[in-house]
């Protein structure tokens, strides 16, 4: 039998109703990325596959997310919302450019996986020509049910016209669906909209291939998998499952996660080996964790690189652009921002550094700031190898402090500091004997009697 090797991937990106916001749903976050992000990346692609993303009006912002995933994207809008069937064929151009499969998928989806999807295309090899995606509901109501003679799919019921015998199957329409290429076309166009609605539903490919002596067959999977996204308490629920995988995966890869529940990860978290995350850690996009580096409680990390062995927290906040070298340890309530600090570098305490490159084994002292923003322009502070900062110090860039400089505790540095030398910036101290007795004593005749 011949290799099924061409695909067209149409994956209905249109907005929901009942989210209660201005962003598009496909667009809202799980783990991370987006809905859609989720979905793109679990599709088929390579070689012979082919995607076109259908979007509603005016969501420019959704065909930019999907080429951003995948450039090759190839965009079709839906200006009318006439059900399912209707939203695959605004793709018609793409469907009957043909192709051996046609997978139909949604963008609000993004449990789903990379193997369900091959799953689907299985049976099309052994000559069928429908799949249908299903799964075994808890409580089925409300969805469509899956009818079968046997292992042949004779009809998709949808919930409002199912006989009560119909609506105690428990066996439900997922939507996913997998078409033998070549007949494809000729299934849809033949869906109609007889129904309360008027809309086409895609449902009804089930019974046009039945009456056409075609085979159509189901393949099930977990209903976590097919969970589409309506409202934020279905966001919220997908959210948790993704969460649970995404901890179970990065203990099986070796991670400790001594308090898991409490962790969360973005998708596209990487970890070395023997990594150590305490409780309540906020992972975002963007974060690379490399070997035997710990992450203390409370911390939270976006777009940073973690060098091996480094330390952070607890309450310690990485932002975009973080980069910490091997050995690196960022203390408590230490702030981070397009920050690269070399090897065993130290922020141990109570310190902000942004915009600043840090040279190997420097310590910078608690309460020290780079004073990046000039209210205009940011700027950038450059800190040679061993270098020491003091206590309570400003390094009000652009500022560049030599290898082995040291700064003195409280000293604002606005000038470069060469190489080994000391810069100390105060105000002379002066001491008033007395002066403390003085001044309590003005203070009290000074003060009104109560009442």
């Amino acid at each position: 039998m011949t290799a099924r090797s061409s695909l067209t991937i149409v994956l209905a990106a249109g907005e929901g109703t009942r989210m209660r916001s201005s962003l598009p749903k496909v667009l809202h976050p799980v783990a991370g990325q987006s809905l859609l992000a989720h979905v793109l990346q679990a599709a088929p692609s390579g070689p012979g596959s082919r995607l076109a993303v259908v979007i509603g009006p005016d969501h420019q912002a959704v065909a930019d997310e999907a080429r951003r995933i995948r450039a090759d994207t190839e965009i079709f809008v839906q200006r009318e919302r006439l059900g399912t069937a209707h939203a695959a064929l605004a793709a018609r151009q793409a469907i009957a450019r043909g192709a051996d499969d046609l997978l139909v998928a949604f963008g609000d989806t993004p449990l789903i996986s990379a193997e369900t999807f091959a799953r689907l295309r299985a049976p099309l090899q052994n000559g069928a020509a429908l799949t249908v995606l299903g799964f075994r509901a808890a409580d089925p109501t409300g969805y469509g049910r899956l009818l079968l003679q046997g292992d042949r799919l004779v009809a998709i019921r949808e919930h409002a016209d199912a006989t009560p015998d119909e609506r105690r199957v428990t066996l439900c329409n997922a939507g996913v669906m997998a078409f033998e290429g070549q007949g494809a076309l000729s299934i849809l166009d033949r869906i109609g909209n007889a129904n309360a609605k008027g809309e086409y539903y895609l449902v009804d490919a089930a019974t046009i291939a039945r009456d056409s002596g075609l085979e159509a067959v189901v393949i099930e999977t977990n209903e976590d998998e097919v969970r589409g996204i309506n409202t934020k308490a279905q966001l919220a629920e997908a959210e948790s499952v993704m969460q649970g995988r995404l901890r179970k995966a990065a203990m099986e890869a070796g991670v400790t996660l001594i308090a898991p529940e409490t962790v969360f990860l973005a998708a596209d978290t990487s970890f070395g080996k023997d990594v150590t995350i305490e409780p309540f850690v906020v992972i975002g996009p963007g974060v690379s964790i490399a070997d035997g580096a710990v992450i203390h409680s409370f911390s939270h990390i976006v777009q940073a690189s973690i060098g091996r062995k480094a330390s952070v927290g607890p309450y310690a906040r990485l932002r975009p652009g973080t980069a910490l070298g091997e050995g690196s340890r960022i203390g408590n309530f230490v702030e981070t921002k397009a920050a690269r600090l070399e090897a065993g570098v130290k922020v141990n305490h109570l310190s902000y550094i942004g915009d600043a490159e840090i040279g190997a084994n420097s310590n910078i002292g608690a309460g020290t700031i780079t004073c990046n923003y000039d209210g205009f322009s940011k700027h950038k502070t450059l800190i040679g190898e061993g270098a020491f900062v003091g206590t309570n110090s400003s390094l009000v860039a652009p500022v560049k402090i030599g290898t082995g400089a040291y700064i003195g505790s409280g000293s604002v540095i606005t000038k470069d500091v060469p190489d080994d030398a000391m810069a100390v910036e105060r105000s002379q101290q002066s001491i008033r004997e007395g002066g403390a007795k003085r001044y309590r004593e003005i203070k009290t005749r000074e003060k009104k009697p109560k009442g």
